[in-house]
């Protein structure tokens, strides 16, 4: 019986192909870290203020804030006192992008912030649990010239979070708050080469609209968009990689088709897993640049969360059958429950129930009301606590399998010298592989930690080295690199090395032992199929 590439190749040529993996693996953290800009970009807006009386708020009235065809403007609440302008005749207008630029469907998404300016009055002060109702209104052209066309309109509301650090006193009159960004808007393509926002803080005291929300100033967006460097290389490494998954993962089957057996749970597994590589590989984020598809990013968190789905079950169940325990049966079936409570399903339910939602309305938040926030924290709390277990659970599964190897290995001295050699090699290669995967597992971790907490880039000599490029790209390539070597050393092979011990023969000592001597090293292998010599060991011990 052949066994798997991974017991029945050299000992060189494995050296080989990890030496081959490890320089992609680092060239592709040097193509973010070196070639690729930061993966997104920060522009501040500052929201100009213009003037719309009554008779012109007509539903189709759109306000620059500037060009040949720019509102009435003022520069202050102050001026608008003095010159008997009401509040509801303000309007907030950003354009996006700044003056003399455009934006460019390479930027994929556009993400706005919202952070008011608002100044303490003893007469005027925020109020505990002040909401903001804001009137907006989004609209595009892709010239300077052609009129807007309206892409959104909501009534939305904001929930303020303010402090202010000073004693509330006449004296601290004109001091402002500080005030937590509040999350504004998404859009999920960039069709288009200008974006206008129209903002009005529409008061009512009757309904008591707009009312205890302290002195607004000014209002400041935080507008931000994928980089197109970034987004070139991206696709760039998509579709080098969808070939190579593709191909490696048709050859794996082939093989396993070939085989005189139905395929085992674990190459069932392995494929599953080469099949979500491949599916997150599909470069459609193509078609992106060409049509206005505002659900990619939805699409996109699908797919992520499908790969990583089977990336985690694939490990509870590459350790789950690899045990050598009597009970292995029952402890698969809880690891299969397990592998459906992982982190990744959990974090992504609000995300995908979120960006759904603004399919519609890019001005929805979840964040934006108690209840919606509570639940997001709650996603995300149950996440952290579910990928804290799963790793904690990860590493004692392998360390129950290094324990029971290790076990097995006090038969190996009274083997002969090949044959010891033989299994010694077996062994290595499958403890390597497990903590490889525990490695890659660290490093997903890792890379989360220092997206989020790293200031982006770091000065190496003379050049400048993007860190969070580097690891989106990195890590990115390190999942395709680990798929390609699980389907790589999984797949049969084409030598039939230990042949003699897989015919329901014995394992025995040198030939110059006595027959009475024999050891059985649970080998006898005739009624257990599986893809490796290790793992038909363990199940043939998990069968008796």
């Amino acid at each position: 019986m052949a066994g798997a590439i991974i017991e029945n190749m050299s000992t060189k040529k494995l050296v080989i192909v990890g030496v081959i993996l490890l320089l992609f693996q680092a060239f592709a953290f040097m193509v973010g870290g070196l070639i690729a800009p930061s993966p997104t970009t920060a522009v501040d807006y500052l929201a100009v203020k213009c003037v719309g009386k009554a008779s012109h708020r007509q539903e189709t009235k759109w306000f620059m804030p500037w060009g040949s065809n720019q509102c009435d403007k003022i520069q202050s609440f102050d001026e608008a006192v003095a010159k008997r302008i009401e509040a509801n005749d303000i309007v907030f207008a950003v354009h996006i992008p700044m003056s003399n630029n455009e934006m460019s469907p390479w930027f994929q998404f556009i993400l706005v912030m919202l952070q008011f300016d608002i100044a303490f009055k003893m007469t005027n002060q925020i109020k505990d649990g002040a909401i903001v109702n804001l009137d907006v209104k989004l609209a595009y052209r892709d010239d300077m010239v052609s009129e807007w066309n309206e892409m959104a309109r909501s009534f939305e509301k904001r929930k303020l979070h303010c402090n202010f650090t000073f004693p509330k006193t006449y004296v601290n009159d004109g001091r402002f708050y500080t005030c937590d960004v509040l999350p504004f808007m998404e859009v999920g393509s960039v069709a288009h080469k200008y974006y206008l926002l129209n903002i009005r803080l529409p008061v009512n005291e009757r309904k008591k609209i707009n009312l205890g929300i302290g002195d607004i100033k000014d209002i400041h967006l935080v507008g931000i968009h994928q980089n197109g460097g970034f987004t070139k290389v991206w696709f760039a490494m998509k579709s080098f990689l969808t070939p190579s998954i593709l191909i490696i993962m048709i050859w794996y089957w082939r093989r396993i088709s070939l085989m005189n057996r139905p395929p085992v749970l674990l190459e069932k597994v392995i494929f599953a897993l080469g099949i979500s590589m491949t599916f997150i590989n599909i470069p459609v984020e193509w078609f992106s640049v060409g049509f206005n598809w505002t659900w990619m990013l939805l699409f996109g968190d699908i797919r992520q969360g499908i790969f990583y789905s089977m990336l985690l079950s694939f490990w509870i169940i590459f350790c789950g059958e690899h045990l050598m325990r009597e009970e292995k049966r029952q402890h698969h079936i809880s690891c299969s429950w397990k592998a459906f409570s992982h982190p990744s399903m959990t974090e992504n339910l609000h995300q995908h129930c979120l960006l759904g939602v603004q399919l519609t309305n890019p001005f929805y938040s979840i964040w934006a009301s108690d209840v919606g926030t509570e639940l997001a924290l709650s996603f995300i709390i149950l996440a952290g606590i579910c990928a804290c277990l799963y790793f904690l659970f990860l590493c004692f599964m392998v360390f129950q399998v290094f324990r029971n190897i290790s076990g097995k290995r006090t038969s190996l001295p009274a083997l002969s010298k090949a044959r010891r050699l033989h299994y010694e090699g077996l062994i290595f290669r499958f403890k390597f592989l497990m903590l490889l995967t525990l490695f890659c597992a660290a490093m997903t971790v890792i890379f989360f930690i220092i997206s989020q907490v790293n200031q982006g880039h770091w000065h190496w000599g003379g050049h400048t080295v993007q860190v969070n490029s580097a690891f989106f790209t990195g890590i990115y390539g390190m999942w395709n690199l680990y798929v390609f070597a699980i389907m790589f050393l999984y797949a049969p092979s084409h030598k039939h090395y230990g042949d003699e011990q897989s015919s329901g023969q014995c394992i025995t000592v040198d030939e110059g032992v006595k027959s009475g001597e024999n050891i059985q090293l649970t080998t006898t292998v005739t009624h257990v199929d599986g893809p490796t010599e290790l793992y038909r060991m363990m199940g043939k011990e998990a069968q008796e």
